[in-house]
């Protein structure tokens, strides 16, 4: 899956919300551990742990439903990706991954979203929402296709 031209030398910023999200995306080490890299999560003691030594900014939360924190977070996803200039934004959800996805796509980014694994016949709301701009969709089920259609089926993270 070549997304990038230059695979040696390209940031990676990972965004997501904290708990399952964040373990998801950090599950995926083999990716982004020899990579420039930053995170985007919320201020919470299970994200500052596992990301203990790496680059992180944080965000606002709860985020599911709520349009302040949403708006905020549009305003962290601009300020966050004009000064780094991530090449590949990859992200498990949830409702942060949003903003970032859109103002990415703005600057260029390469977008990939890897749907939850504990929803398998219906899209969430992010997934919905991150779909039409995503260049790459994950899914994790065979039945997740049903409901998006472009969708690539990787198989379980865990």
């Amino acid at each position: 899956m070549k997304l990038v031209k230059n695979n040696k030398n390209y940031k990676i910023c990972l965004v997501g919300s904290s708990g399952g999200h964040l373990t998801h995306l950090y599950m995926l080490k083999s990716i982004w551990e020899s990579k420039d890299r930053f995170w985007v999560t919320f201020n919470k003691e299970d994200a500052k742990s596992i990301l203990n030594g790496e680059k992180v900014y944080f965000c606002y939360y709860p985020t599911n439903r709520n349009i302040k924190n949403l708006i905020k977070n549009t305003v962290v996803a601009y300020k966050i990706l004009k000064k780094e200039r991530p090449d590949l934004i990859i992200s498990s959800g949830a409702a942060v991954a949003v903003p970032f996805f859109y103002i990415g796509k703005i600057y260029g980014a390469k977008l990939i979203y890897i749907e939850v694994f504990d929803r398998i016949d219906k899209p969430t709301i992010t997934g919905k929402i991150v779909y039409p701009v995503a260049d790459k969709f994950i899914v994790q089920w065979e039945e997740q296709r049903k409901v998006y259609k472009k969708s690539i089926n990787l198989g379980s993270i865990f």
